[in-house]
């Protein structure tokens, strides 16, 4: 199957099957930014819902809401990974986030802004909506780079944390822009989800029309099927290899591959890992920086430079594995990290009470920095040694309990406000 690609050229060049590898990185990481563009643009406006539903607890609620969509939407989609058309799964995420933030600006829209429960729970479906396209696309896009190049998810998963400090570095901006003149936050908001809708648009055709046509796509894609991947036939006829997928079909039932269950014994710490890695960070972000570190100099800028502060060096977190020698690779190493992450509770919980401003933006900084350093740690470190089918799965199964992870931390988030009241 793979001579259907042509893998030499001429003496000195690079070989065919691996031209495209820049521009698909560059790609990988637009859609990256799309899968988390819709979803924290509504965090980071966090002070506009504020507003609109002073009395709801908006950014507890709305995280709280995205998550049984988002984890139970994954498990079952984790559950039937081998027999579900990737392109489709991820086309059909990339168009419901864009309708679904194209829904945000029509409902603010129609109801000239203002408040109310009628409209805090559309916001809240909305939330839901969001919530089942991150679980079509978060897992069907791990799964499917985990059988190309490590390069290829580190991009991915950069993408995903630069849509944060995009979004941050605009909100900040908008902010200024708008902060004095009448309805400032509104128009802030309004302009963030014009351009998120665009932005979600411009994936949806980047991985219709660009991406499989990449000769490092079609040749990764082509060696998964060669394995008996089941999930890339629609791929490879997106990219012109095929043009009829009963071949690959024929070919996936000849070979055998690890169950899920399988996977998962021979991975159970990595997948501990990033359900620890999420819960800890959800936790405390965002609803404990957004509510529970009181009132400081920054006033109504401070909240947002706490959320900006996470997001840049969440960022900043994905980058250094690149750099070999500060990749941590080893699997106690990992759990060791993980587990030692856990004294940040703690931190902030005393930095909260006691500290100034300038502490809380450390702690949050660090909490950003090592939850992407980690994340990428574990991501690219853990599909190797398996055939294509099985990268794929184990992607899924650790994008799972990823999902998890967030969902008890948003649970587990609420207790800051024991004592509190309401």
């Amino acid at each position: 199957m793979e001579a259907a690609i042509p893998t030499t050229t001429e003496k000195g060049s690079t070989p065919k099957k691996l031209e495209g590898k820049f521009t698909a990185m560059v790609v990988c990481w637009l859609l990256g930014i799309g899968c988390a563009f819709s979803w924290n643009s509504m965090l980071t406006i966090e002070d506009y819902y504020v507003h609109l539903f002073p009395k709801y607890h908006s950014m507890r609620v709305l995280t709280l809401v995205y998550q049984p969509f988002a984890l139970g939407t994954l498990a079952i989609l984790t559950y039937h990974e081998a027999n579900i058309n990737t392109r489709k799964r991820n086309l059909f995420g990339y168009i419901l986030f864009f309708f679904s933030t194209l829904a945000v600006l029509l409902l603010d829209l129609a109801t000239s802004g203002k408040g109310g429960m009628g409209s805090f729970i559309c916001v809240c479906l909305i939330s839901g909506a969001f919530g089942l396209a991150d679980a079509y696309v978060q897992g069907g896009m791990v799964g499917d780079l985990s059988f190309m190049l490590p390069e290829f998810i580190q991009s991915f998963l950069a993408g995903l944390s630069a849509s944060g400090a995009l979004t941050s570095t605009l909100r900040l901006f908008t902010k200024g822009v708008f902060d004095n003149s009448q309805n400032g936050l509104r128009k802030g908001a309004l302009l963030f989800f014009t351009l998120c809708t665009i932005f979600e648009l411009l994936c949806v055709l980047l991985y219709a029309f660009v991406f499989p046509k990449l000769p490092i796509v079609k040749y990764y894609r082509s060696k998964a099927a060669s394995e008996g991947s089941k999930t890339v036939s629609a791929d490879l006829v997106a990219g012109g290899i095929y043009s009829h997928s009963r071949e690959i079909e024929s070919n996936s039932k000849k070979l055998e591959r690890l169950s899920s269950k399988e996977l998962l014994r021979e991975n159970t710490d990595y997948a501990i890992d990033m359900l620890l890695i999420y819960l800890l960070t959800l936790s405390i972000f965002p609803g404990f920086l957004s509510e529970d570190t009181g009132s400081h100099s920054l006033g109504s800028w401070y909240v947002l430079v706490l959320i900006a502060m996470y997001n840049m060096w969440d960022l900043v977190g994905r980058y250094i594995p690149l750099i070999k020698c500060m990749k941590l690779e080893s699997r106690k190493g990992l759990m060791i990290a993980v587990l030692a992450r856990y004294l940040l509770i703690p931190a902030f919980y005393f930095t909260a009470k006691y500290a100034d401003q300038g502490w809380m933006i450390f702690l949050t900084s660090f909490l950003g920095l090592t939850n992407g350093y980690l994340t990428v740690c574990v991501l690219t470190s853990a599909p190797k040694g398996y055939k294509g089918p099985e990268q794929n799965a184990l992607g899924n199964i650790l994008v799972l309990y990823l999902m998890g992870g967030i969902f008890v931390g948003v649970t587990c988030d609420w207790l800051w406000l024991i004592g509190k009241g309401w």
